[in-house]
């Protein structure tokens, strides 16, 4: 490992060549990582600083450590792993996967959508699309917009039934906000797949499939978007890390 002088801290360079070391697969298939005195004697650290690498991996989800056992690289089985703690993690989300549209925005009526939305009608604007990550469809999603806020980005080519990008629908729809974005409610349940998501996703009837609720809301608490998401847990795990206040 090529420590920087003052460049970062010892503890950050160790969690970096673990970090890489583990992404390149030198720890699959549930292989031990070397212990903090294994560490410590081939890098020149203290066990501290070592230990403190180890901490920082497993606030990050890339490590998990067994008392009495060891330290154990996260094993994905090829899933999706994303960690989000933030707006910017959800509209970041295009980064390094894929969406296609499966249904262009139209109007309709969904007394559900628009209740939750805290409309005065009953009409939305829907676009059904899915979202791929390394070739895999890995979640099929509805977002239903008010009417005022779907005409914001209707003729975009990135709505269109068919088109393939890297954006995310409320990072596509920011932009266009005269208020920002500021709070995003989000729940989650386990469901099974519905005729309509298992033919999206390509699994089977009643397969069990993740549910996600995210409701976007301005800066002045108005509602913008509801996106309902159905995504495959085999090819997803979703991760977040909760810390003690300050």
């Amino acid at each position: 490992m090529k420590m920087l002088d003052g460049a970062e801290p010892a503890y950050k360079a160790l969690a970096a060549e673990l970090r890489a070391r583990i992404a390149d697969g030198e720890y699959r298939d549930g292989a031990r990582l070397p212990t903090e005195a294994e560490l410590s004697q081939r890098y020149g650290l203290s066990r501290q600083t070592v230990r403190r690498a180890f901490q920082e991996l497993v606030a990050d989800g890339v490590v998990y450590r067994v008392a009495g056992r060891g330290t154990f690289a996260t094993e994905n089985g090829g899933r999706y792993l994303r960690q989000l703690g933030s707006i910017e993690d959800l509209m970041n989300l295009s980064s390094d996967t894929d969406m296609r549209v499966l249904s262009a925005p139209a109007r309709r009526v969904d007394l559900d959508a628009a209740g939750r939305l805290r409309l005065a009608t009953d009409v939305v604007y829907r676009i059904v699309f899915q979202r791929f990550h390394d070739g895999v469809p890995f979640v099929v999603t509805t977002v239903s917009w008010p009417e005022e806020i779907a005409r914001l980005v209707l003729d975009a080519p990135e709505v269109a039934t068919g088109a393939v990008s890297s954006y995310t629908m409320i990072g596509l729809l920011e932009p266009h906000l005269v208020h920002p974005i500021e709070e995003c409610a989000q729940s989650i349940t386990a469901t099974a797949a519905s005729n309509e998501v298992a033919a999206q996703l390509n699994c089977d009837v009643g397969q069990p499939v993740l549910r996600v609720d995210r409701m976007y809301s301005d800066s002045r608490g108005v509602a913008v978007e509801l996106a309902v998401s159905h995504f495959l847990p085999e090819y997803y795990t979703y991760r977040v890390t909760l810390k003690r206040r300050s």
